[in-house]
């Protein structure tokens, strides 16, 4: 999981560390966490104290991608709230420091859980697990912006559009060689775009994974990952969340094609309802046009993964296993077209 860090510079990083966040005693220690397809991340122990560096990559990088700032931005101004996240100690944009814009935050002890069916626990504690997820994001939808000095964090209204539009371009700077499946979905993505209802801080790329649980109970303690989160459309982002129920992605375990029922697992249908009950929206109401939601979030994946890709080839990936992430990418773009054609039936 973890392999030793050796393109950060230690010295200069300890001295920092000492002036700028807490003196320490002994010599400085780096890790480099293998896991994270984007932002090349390292857990860095000085003295008694953990933190987690997280960084832009080294190369060049796509316009308005491995945005750091908005991460360390957004932990930052919720920190006080009700939504758990990482203390941030610092945010370095002088890349002649470490090679690259990065930002440092405590570490947070707990569970990373990977593979979506929860393996080990009982029906009831994956209930209280997935329960505990819808919660959290349900909070975060509920937050005001402007009450947390996020009210500049995006634009407000036409998130779907603006989203639309940003991937699109993102697909096109990484593109690879042509997807049908893809150029259909983003034509048909554009002439169905629904009216956005309401505008919340969104994550992005909420999921299992992307939080940290108690070592023992069935509640998060920080969520991580914020890279893409903005002002938008919850039900987009809640929709994003609801990817697994659809989607096999062959390095998570997901629920896609899971017997639910005996694990404990919501069906997608009552996790729906749990969040309308959450935030007092009405189950129908989201479902009016959650097709497009997902297909949506199925396109923005795989321009996610064809970046990804495009990185593995030119030789500036963050993770070793990216190059298996170019295979993924039909198959995401083949899904969320197939979500579009239930509707064209």
């Amino acid at each position: 999981m973890e392999a030793a860090a050796h393109d950060l510079d230690t010295a200069r990083l300890g001295e920092l560390i000492g002036r700028e966040v807490e003196p320490f005693a002994g010599a400085l220690t780096v890790q480099r966490i293998q896991g994270g397809q984007s932002n090349p991340t390292y857990i860095v122990g000085a003295g008694d104290r953990r933190y987690v560096l997280r960084r832009k990559p080294l190369g060049p990088i796509l316009p308005s991608a491995h945005a750091i700032e908005r991460e360390y931005r957004v932990m930052h101004a919720l920190g006080p709230s009700d939504v758990p996240v990482p203390r941030v100690r610092l945010l370095c944009e002088d890349s002649a420091l470490l090679g690259s814009a990065f930002y440092l935050m405590d570490f947070v002890d707990g569970r990373i859980l990977d593979d979506q069916t929860l393996p080990g626990m009982t029906p009831a504690g994956r209930r209280d697990h997935y329960a505990e997820l819808n919660r959290v994001l349900a909070r975060l939808h509920a937050l005001q912006p402007d009450a947390h000095g996020l009210g500049d964090y995006g634009r407000t209204g036409s998130y779907a559009q603006r989203q639309l539009e940003r991937w699109m371009r993102q697909y096109r700077a990484s593109e690879t060689g042509r997807i049908e499946a893809m150029e259909n979905l983003m034509a048909w993505l554009a002439e169905r775009i629904p009216v956005q209802e309401s505008t919340t801080v969104v994550h992005g790329d909420y999921r299992l994974d992307n939080v940290v649980w108690h070592a023992h109970e069935p509640r998060i303690v920080a969520v991580l990952d914020w890279e893409l989160s903005t002002l938008g459309d919850p039900l987009l982002d809640f929709a994003y969340h609801c990817m697994t129920w659809h989607l096999k992605l062959g390095t998570h375990r997901t629920l896609a094609g899971v017997a639910l029922a005996p694990l404990g697992i919501p069906e997608e249908p009552g996790y729906v309802a749990m969040y309308a009950e959450n935030t007092g929206r009405r189950a129908d109401a989201i479902l009016a046009h959650w097709p497009f939601y997902m297909a949506f979030n199925m396109f923005r994946l795989a321009a996610i993964q064809q970046g990804v890709a495009k990185r593995a080839l030119d030789g500036n990936a963050a993770n070793t296993r990216a190059r298996d992430v170019a295979a993924r990418v039909h198959a995401t773009a083949e899904a969320g077209w197939a979500q579009a054609c239930r509707v064209l039936a």
